[in-house]
């Protein structure tokens, strides 16, 4: 029998806890010629089976900086008995782009997270080893996280602020930061900046409880309010502190706050206050989790799209990205439909899946770039992944590979599935396979906005050795992808070059570790897309007790 806190006698669970680690650095070296460094901290995980590091994530960059306060957190799970390596790389960003390799590298530091959960305080601090002498400071500090899942949204304004440039008027901003256990502050979000302005009013924002707090409604937090400058010499106007508790309170005169600067305050004995803020408004609600979705009956749908342009090389040949190896070794199009297809069926309950192929000319001449593996379009469905991956056997012995490499008409097949049940009972996942270049990419950027008002993801595999640079516009990480000045509403898309994790070893370990990299951003586009459409988690009675 389970009982509360996961308890049930007769079996083994082994000790687990989620850790938030957040990052600070001091004194970085300077790697720009007109301006200061603009840092982003990188961090990996070290794969106890290849011994080899894997990316986990990485920060906000924050221009001209050389004493960042990173605002965004990396989540871990801490096992107590295992060695957990981990290691942090710190690099100058000098462009848009997602490879390290463009980016100035500062400086690294490796260690253990046993190590840093364990030093006083959970906080450690160590130099930075790099190609120069000095390359800066590393502050970690880590604290275990609770399981509040409340989300807070905030509102504020300031008036009469204190004017901190000569030619004109302030650009005001708030960072807001909760006190750690010896006193000091780590910081959890910046508000956007307002420019020319002494009476600003910021942009509502969303956070979490446990980001904000840990849960802890009595925990100090403090707001401190700067004037933006571009060089990275923000200047401070003043803070002031409070708690959740009192936040929740919403606005009243309690939640109107002196903004005080205390070196002004220690030399001007006349000195009031450089301005006040106040709380406009305050909204809390309970955050559902993927999993809440789950166990409550919604279904993940998973369509699997195949290329079959002629840039793959005949399928008879050894180097073949189609190549059909006689003893049995998965080309990269298997490999990856196993990789995703064998996760994301379990949350599937019939195990039915649509397989479409596109590029291909059929034996009477016509080319198709929407058309079912199996040939039967009335029931595309094939049982199980070991079914999509017989009709993918089948259809490359059937078709002859053409080209071009539209991708929107099987963007669209998909959508069209997904624009009819959109009570957050389905969610659809389509699987694009390919190896090269776009050659819709107008079309299909319209189908992705498009889409992105739909319950639907989209993963995209490169396969092969192609240039991929264009993928990046459509996983819309750093920049939302748009068509026509319409933005899409959410970030639906998701790239990975297959060959990015072909260098871990062996098939096993590379499949799994491509599932990992391509389905991590699934559960947050599914919330995304049922907390914008304000859908619960429905109590069914096929859910699990």
């Amino acid at each position: 029998m389970t009982t509360a806190g996961g308890f049930q006698a007769g079996t083994a669970v082994v000790p687990a806890t989620q850790v938030e680690i957040s990052v600070q650095c001091r004194n970085l070296a300077d790697l720009d010629v007109l301006s200061k460094s603009d840092p982003m901290c990188v961090m990996f995980m070290k794969d106890i089976k290849t011994n080899t590091y894997y990316e986990l994530g990485r920060t906000e960059t924050l221009d001209n900086q050389l004493n960042p306060d990173f605002a965004t957190k990396f989540t871990v799970t801490y096992y107590f008995e295992e060695l957990q390596g981990i290691k942090f790389e710190l690099y100058d960003v000098d462009s848009a782009s997602r490879n390290l390799k463009d980016h100035d590298f500062i400086g690294s530091l490796e260690c253990t997270l046993g190590e840093l959960v364990g030093a006083p305080g959970g906080k450690l601090e160590k130099p930075l080893r790099g190609p120069r002498r000095s390359n800066g400071t590393i502050l970690l500090r880590a604290e275990e996280l609770n399981k509040c899942k409340e989300e807070i949204t905030l509102h504020f304004r300031a008036s009469h602020l204190d004017k901190k440039d000569f030619f004109g008027k302030s650009d005001p901003y708030l960072q807001i930061s909760r006190v750690n256990e010896d006193g000091s502050y780590t910081v959890v979000h910046r508000t956007e900046v307002v420019k020319k302005t002494l009476n600003p009013t910021w942009r509502p924002f969303m956070i979490t409880a446990r980001s904000l707090c840990n849960g802890d409604y009595d925990r100090s937090i403090k707001f401190e309010c700067f004037d933006w400058d571009s060089d990275g010499g923000h200047d401070f106007i003043g803070e002031f502190t409070t708690n959740l508790r009192e936040l929740s309170r919403g606005p009243c005169s309690s939640n109107i706050y002196p903004v005080i600067n205390p070196k002004k305050q220690a030399k001007k004995k006349k000195y009031k206050d450089s301005g006040e803020v106040s709380l406009l408004s305050f909204k809390k609600e309970q955050v559902c989790s993927f999993l809440d979705y789950i166990q409550s009956g919604t279904e993940m749908n998973f369509t699997v799209a195949i290329d079959f342009t002629a840039s793959n090389g005949n399928p008879t040949s050894p180097s073949s990205l189609h190549y059909l190896n006689p003893y049995g070794t998965p080309n990269q199009y298997a490999a990856a439909i196993q990789a995703v297809g064998n996760i994301i069926q379990d949350y599937d309950s019939d195990k039915l899946f649509p397989a479409l192929g596109f590029g291909a000319r059929m034996s009477d001449g016509s080319v198709h770039h929407e058309f079912a593996l199996n040939f039967n379009p009335s029931n595309p469905f094939c049982s199980g992944v070991d079914g999509v991956l017989q009709a993918y056997y089948n259809s490359l012995k059937n078709v002859q590979l053409y080209g071009p490499t539209n991708f929107s008409p099987v963007i669209n097949h998909v959508a069209r599935f997904a624009a009819a049940i959109q009570d957050g009972s389905q969610y659809f996942v389509l699987l694009i396979i390919t190896d090269g270049i776009i050659t819709d990419m107008q079309q299909t950027q319209q189908a992705i906005v498009n889409a992105s008002r739909l319950p639907m993801s989209i993963i995209i595999v490169g396969v092969g050795d192609a240039d991929f640079t264009a993928m990046d516009i459509l996983d819309g990480d750093d920049v939302r992808l748009s068509y026509n000045g319409v933005y899409a509403e959410r970030d639906i898309v998701q790239f990975v070059p297959y060959n990015d994790f072909l260098s871990r070893g062996d098939m096993a370990l590379s499949q799994a570790a491509l599932a990992k990299e391509v389905l991590a951003e699934i559960p947050d586009q599914f919330l995304s897309y049922m907390k914008q459409h304000n859908i619960k988690p429905k109590l069914s009675a096929t859910a699990p007790p």
